[in-house]
């Protein structure tokens, strides 16, 4: 590579490390991107096969990939090994990493769920009374998620609810509601329970990625480079100034270590890779906190009904079918007196099937109780917040390195009360909400997967006005060295019930907007 000093690095191409080169470019910054895994052709890196052609008849190969339920023999390969990239947990609280190396990471692959976090979440202190308030509020942050939901076509009904912000929606048509939905919806609001619909991003050719909605403007004005395949080791410091002036990476084929020089570094690897990073990197840490208040959503709860009227294929036109949406309404008020603080939102699809594990029974006995109930079923279920506390953390473990010889992260997360009443109530609401519409409970679960299975880690890099007690300041810039900014997730300070890309593409967004002009003003 040519010894060229660029005026800002970024490190990772998902939606956090996209936004930042698509302000800066514009602005006239050159950049300098790297991403730990290839560019990806969807033409050249696809191919189809039938399931018997697979070594493993669609299965994932054991042992590869143990942490990643998404992952199957079809797609196992966009997933980061897990033997090439490993990570510790404690034998008795499982955390799942779920990891993408790709350019334009996971921005490939999310749901495209698309929510402003509430001033519930920005103010959560005020709230919970407890705990600890961002530095901004949705007033900060409303112009940016604003600009982000134009440039991703984000649709969605408005409702003039304050725990649900309404955003900048293109133009945004819903079918009729069944009568299922209709009932459940009349169920909820007899208990003061509102009732919406999803919020999602519709992109560009169904795609709502970095790749396809961030990349192509930044590097349309000859200011972007990206090298792929490039793995940082650790950030470089100058040891007269203190500041960093780069990186050092490794070549993720021929090994081959090599140099970058930047007048800036802008991480945007994802919570956990970042933070992992500035660890093995040894710096921005004087407040002690790095690491630490590491957040994920809940999720797993689930309850399942059938409409009798609707079994054994009898469902007459509009019984059936659409889906509803809830957004938090549980400890909206200080006055509320619940066992948890916090809350989530209800998830509800109807028109399903049953699942063999509903029945006690097999064989044939099994197969005719499949088929009565095909069709009739109506699902629920949750994504919850979990709280942020010091304990949950995540630490470099020198004993196990990567295919590099990178050391490895170490997460210890544990749930508490808090949690496990959360998704009770949550499953105990979705039973009684069913049951009063007048269908058949078939399953309840009110147990959470355990913790990062929502792929929505959060919070490593906590941002705050307090630098004794924060990494960033809320324009997430590093307290301890000015020209280190950390755009991704792990800014965060509550996680909210909310998909977090919005949030994280309007933070980045105004992160480098705040970047852009401090160069400009000559101060970084």
């Amino acid at each position: 590579m040519a010894r060229k000093e660029h005026d800002v690095l970024i490190v990772g191409s998902g939606h956090s490390g996209g936004m930042a080169a698509n302000i800066l470019t514009q602005k006239g910054i050159s950049c300098l991107m790297l991403d730990a895994g290839p560019e990806m052709d969807y033409e050249r890196d696809r191919t189809t096969k039938a399931v018997h052609e697979l070594p493993y008849r669609g299965f994932n190969k054991p042992g590869r990939l143990p942490h990643v339920i998404q992952a199957n023999e079809f797609n196992a390969n966009q997933w980061v090994d897990e033997q090439e990239v490993p990570y510790t947990h404690n034998a008795d609280t499982q955390y799942n990493w779920v990891r993408v190396r790709l350019v334009g990471g996971r921005s490939h692959f999310w749901a495209r769920q698309s929510f402003r976090l509430s001033d519930y979440e920005f103010k959560a202190a005020e709230i919970d009374g407890g705990g600890d308030n961002w530095p901004i509020s949705l007033a900060d942050l409303a112009p940016y998620y604003s600009r982000v939901e134009d440039i991703f076509k984000v649709s969605g009904r408005k409702e003039g609810w304050p725990q649900f912000p309404d955003g900048n929606f293109v133009e945004s048509t819903f079918s009729p509601d069944s009568e299922t939905i209709k009932r459940f919806t009349e169920v909820a609001n007899q208990r003061g329970i509102g009732v919406s619909k999803m919020r999602s991003s519709r992109g560009q050719n169904g795609l709502a990625s970095s790749i396809n909605l961030l990349l192509p403007d930044a590097l349309a004005t000859g200011k972007l480079d990206i090298v792929s395949n490039a793995i940082v080791r650790q950030l470089g410091v100058d040891k007269n100034t203190g500041l960093l002036n780069g990186a050092h990476f490794v070549e993720r084929h021929s090994r081959r270590e090599m140099q970058v020089k930047a007048k800036v570094v802008v991480l945007a690897a994802g919570s956990l890779e970042s933070t992992r990073l500035l660890l093995n990197s040894g710096i921005a840490n004087s407040s002690g906190v790095m690491g630490h208040y590491l957040m994920d959503q809940i999720y797993g709860v689930s309850v399942v009904a059938s409409v009798a009227e609707a079994r054994d294929r009898k469902a007459r036109p509009g019984l059936m079918g659409g889906s509803a949406f809830v957004p938090r309404f549980r400890n909206l008020k200080k006055t509320e007196k619940n066992n948890f603080i916090k809350g989530y939102c209800l998830n509800v699809s109807s028109g399903g099937g049953a699942a063999p594990r509903f029945f006690a029974a097999y064989g044939e006995e099994l197969e005719k109780k499949l088929e009565s109930y095909a069709g009739s079923c109506v699902t629920g279920s949750i994504y919850g917040e979990r709280v942020a506390r010091f304990e949950n953390h995540v630490r470099i473990n020198k004993d196990v390195v990567d295919a590099w010889g990178i050391p490895a992260l170490h997460v210890d997360f544990r749930d508490s009360d808090n949690e496990r009443n959360l998704a009770k109530d949550a499953a105990d609401t979705l039973e009684e909400l069913f049951r009063a519409s007048g269908w058949e409970i078939l399953s309840k679960t009110d147990r959470c997967f355990p913790p990062g299975r929502s792929i929505h880690e959060q919070g490593t890099c906590r941002m705050g006005d307090n630098p004794k007690t924060s990494v960033l300041n809320k324009w997430n810039q590093s307290h301890d060295i000015k020209n280190l900014y950390v755009v991704d997730a792990s800014a965060f300070v509550t996680c909210g019930w909310q998909n977090p890309t919005m949030t994280i593409l309007s933070l980045s967004m105004r992160a480098s907007e705040h970047l852009a002009e401090q160069m400009r003003q000559g101060t970084i």
